[in-house]
């Protein structure tokens, strides 16, 4: 009896583990079964978006990228300054028969501002064939004449020219300009004193002196004394003030503040010497509680006339 129920025991056991091992191939199967499915949907879905990705990509060439329907024929360049639009156009490294939807609008404006002598630039498509460019110019009010040594050993004098607010320009090409430099501006102020090295094309001088200098350049314009004198020279090496040196021989000293209070002392003071037959030789205008002039003979001092007042940007439309 022992044995039998030993031999049954034996067989029992023996089908429950064919059983489990049944069911766990089943078990595989079914989860590669599953495995496949879900690797088929998954590449599947992958393939349909790479073929939705590939036909759209078609699409946009066909009828928008390559389409000849949107070859740029005309580039609209207008600026409110002096530089010659084909010379904007070459700048812009943009050609009739580009496409203007490949076209790179930031690439196209950001080729343009590099340029020191233009401030801004906005650029826009007009469909279906027109890329519309607009430009602002830096107006130089100030130039700085920096010497240097040829290759020879000879002095030459590289010439920079600032902006109201102290952005350094190279000075434009005579042939790039719309109308002859000469009825654009009339000879700028000099700034001396200054760091030569801060001078880079395209940057800000923030020089607390350079940026005084060049407030006292536009104060003067439109001051009492415009139109009286020129002024020729600035010095910008004192600390504390300015000292300008105008075209008729006078020597004013300037505080950096508040210089439209100074330019109306320095009209009183000058309608003062007109009346005595005496030019100004110098005067101190940093100086508020007295006056602090010298004086010469009118009549030994040499005639310069004074230059009448002219904007470099005659805001024309050029097309």
């Amino acid at each position: 009896m022992w044995f039998r129920s030993e031999k049954k025991n034996r067989r029992l056991s023996r089908g429950h583990v064919l059983d489990v091992k049944l069911r766990s191939g089943q078990l595989r199967a079914t989860r590669t079964r599953l495995a496949a499915m879900a690797f088929g949907v998954l590449f599947g879905t992958v393939f349909g978006l790479y073929l939705f990705w590939r036909a759209g990509e078609w699409a946009l060439d066909h009828f928008i990228y390559e389409n000849p329907e949107f070859a740029i024929r005309q580039i609209d360049v207008q600026t409110d300054g002096v530089i010659m639009p084909d010379q904007l156009r070459r700048w812009a490294a943009v050609k009739p028969g580009d496409n203007l939807f490949a076209l790179d609008l930031a690439t196209v404006k950001r080729n343009l501002e590099l340029v020191s002598m233009i401030e801004s630039v906005s650029v826009e498509r007009i469909l279906p064939r027109t890329l519309r460019i607009r430009v602002n110019e830096r107006e130089p009010v100030a130039q700085v004449n920096v010497p240097s040594a040829d290759a020879a050993g000879k002095i030459q004098v590289n010439v920079f020219e600032l902006d109201a607010d102290g952005y350094v320009m190279q000075p434009l090409d005579p042939r790039l300009c719309v109308v002859p430099l000469a009825q654009v501006s009339d000879e700028l102020p000099v700034i001396i004193g200054l760091n030569f090295f801060q001078l880079q094309p395209g940057r800000r001088m923030d020089s607390p002196q350079v940026q005084a200098a060049l407030q006292l350049i536009t104060d003067f314009n439109s001051s009492p004394m415009a139109g009286l004198v020129n002024l020729q020279r600035i010095d910008v090496s004192a600390p504390e003030v300015l000292v300008a040196t105008t075209a008729q021989g006078s020597e004013i000293t300037f505080d950096l503040d508040d210089f439209s209070r100074q330019l109306g002392r320095w009209r009183e003071i000058y309608d003062v010497g007109q009346r005595m037959n005496k030019t100004i030789a110098s005067l101190n205008l940093a100086v508020t509680n007295n006056i602090s002039a010298r004086w010469i003979d009118g009549g030994g001092v040499p005639i310069s006339t004074p230059r009448p007042l002219k904007h470099a940007h005659t805001l024309k439309n050029n097309v």
